[in-house]
């Protein structure tokens, strides 16, 4: 019987010790990332209001002209300034035919933004924030890996978007879109 008390006692205690552990968790992000999250979408916000939506639209009309910056800078800049999963909105400024390939760049580049701007996608966060972790375990630069999942980032969306296109144009054609 002292066997049965016993597990069920530590059964208990595991059981509230997770929730425990999950709420200093959660208080670490309160103190630590989710204010930093609301000020950096204050500054974008801000940002946008000073330049105008009108010039931020026609910037973005502008750039999607060009191959390159269509899988490149637009967008980084649609994550950026818009965030998961508005940024996907930037393909508004694109015909039809573009639109796959950059929702296929602009989605690949979820996770490679969030080490320098974690605003742009909290939801993957989690990610580099655990291989962050083991880096600064290691005793190694955070910015470093950061920088490095950028430009990572914008060479992976590139290829995508490029092979996207091409693909839609391929599909496009077999059905005489």
């Amino acid at each position: 019987m002292d066997s049965v008390l016993n597990a069920l006692s530590a059964g208990a205690e595991w059981f509230i010790t997770l929730f425990n552990l999950g709420g200093q968790n959660f208080m670490g992000l309160v103190t630590g990332i989710i204010p930093t999250l609301v000020v950096l979408i204050t500054f974008v916000n801000a940002l946008i209001s000073l330049i105008g939506q009108e010039r931020v639209d026609g910037f973005a009309r502008g750039i999607s002209k060009y191959r390159v910056l269509r899988y490149t800078l637009l967008p980084v800049l649609s994550m950026f300034i818009l965030c998961n999963p508005m940024a996907y909105s930037f393909g508004r400024f694109l015909p039809e035919k573009y639109k796959p390939a950059f929702y296929d760049s602009a989605v690949s580049f979820c996770h490679p933004i969030t080490g320098l701007f974690p605003h742009a996608n909290a939801g993957e966060l989690f990610v580099y924030l655990g291989i962050a972790n083991g880096i600064s375990t290691l005793g190694l630069p955070l910015g470093h890996l950061a920088i490095r999942y950028f430009i990572v980032g914008i060479i992976v969306i590139l290829i995508r978007g490029l092979l996207t296109e091409r693909l839609t144009a391929m599909f496009m054609a077999r059905k005489e879109v």
